[in-house]
């Protein structure tokens, strides 16, 4: 049998959050580990015009290796897109929901007959959307309420500028109550407008209702990849298996780095990002990460985001991973 033809180019897309990829980027680990092959590893974010980056939403680009929300994630293999799930972080990024100054709002009980505010954008997957739904729905659920005990008010995003705006806007002109947001920007922009919060999403015991866009996070390749080039698809993984054991020593870089990947200021990520984030960067496919994607999956399309169904131990394939551990135990001089 002729054995494919190696890719000229290896592409890499994930979020601005804590990912093993963008550590492994920042130390330069995925350029070296192709370049003996005459392979390029590009960033999606960092490509030239012209580039698909849509395809961070689509996956709808073959050597592409993804790591990032698992909205569009699954939104894409729901869409027929030939993906194959081959690992999940649980990293926890600050949840909130945020009310207005001197509301006396707190507790997820008191959310009940609130007007919740919903963000809409005129993008092909609103994982925005997404999110704060699930966000309300997860601290609802906390305190033994449903979707119906309270009022979601949509907020239209167009004409604001920067993650979370038209939410903040609409807390401060009084047309809803309570909005959902998340992450090291979301602690800045909470900060600015002087919103209060009513539930930390992160301090409720049970991580069932934390279930949203990056927890659990997936890492996914398409199988036109898989197929041809397993033994690539291993080695992007072990050099991601490295880069979350390097980080696992050094929280002083990884925070440097977060700081790099969100555009967040310091106070912003350690605002968003509790300590031993940097223990918390290697993926698996466990029995439990699964389980808490599909219930991610029901949620999404029980909202009307998942044209179809995708069964989730079907997606992951934990054979690369496995394969990805052996390498990453063998002595290699870049981690050093």
């Amino acid at each position: 049998m002729t054995r494919a033809v190696l890719p000229r180019t290896i592409w890499f897309t994930r979020c601005p959050v804590p990912t093993a990829t963008g550590i492994a980027a920042d130390r330069r680990w995925l350029t070296e580990e192709f370049a003996p092959d005459g392979i390029e590893v590009r960033s999606l974010q960092d490509a030239a015009p012209g580039a698909d980056r849509a395809a961070h939403f689509t996956h709808a680009l073959p050597g592409l290796f993804r790591e990032g929300g698992n909205v569009p994630a699954l939104w894409a293999r729901s869409r027929g897109e030939r993906t194959r799930l081959i690992g999940l972080t649980w990293i926890e990024e600050r949840q909130t929901v945020l009310v207005a100054p001197g509301s006396g709002i707190r507790g997820a009980g008191a959310l009940r007959g609130l007007r919740l505010g919903v963000p809409a954008h005129d993008i092909a997957i609103d994982f925005w959307r997404a999110m704060a739904l699930r966000g309300f729905a997860g601290a609802l659920s906390s305190a033994g309420l449903g979707p119906d005990d309270a009022l979601r008010v949509d907020v239209p995003a167009a004409g604001h500028e920067g993650q979370w705006a038209a939410e903040l806007d609409a807390l401060r002109r009084g047309e809803v109550d309570a909005v959902y947001v998340k992450g090291a920007r979301a602690v800045e922009a909470a900060r600015r407008a002087g919103a209060e919060v009513a539930v930390e999403l992160d301090d409720l015991p049970d991580r069932r209702f934390r279930v949203n866009n990056g927890t659990p996070r997936p890492i996914t390749v398409h199988q036109h990849l898989l197929d041809d080039h397993p033994d690539l698809v291993d080695r992007f993984l072990a050099v991601l298996l490295r880069a979350a054991d390097w980080a696992a020593g050094r929280p002083g870089e990884v925070a440097r780095i977060l700081g790099a990947e969100t555009g967040a200021g310091a106070d912003g990520v350690a605002g968003a990002y509790r300590p031993g984030t940097h223990l918390a960067l290697r993926p698996d496919l466990s029995a439990d990460r699964l389980t808490l994607l599909a219930a991610q999956e029901a949620g999404l399309r029980a909202h009307g985001f998942l044209p179809e169904p995708v069964d989730v131990t079907a997606w992951a394939d934990p054979e690369p991973l496995r394969r990805a551990a052996a390498l990453a135990a063998r002595p290699h001089p870049a981690t050093t």
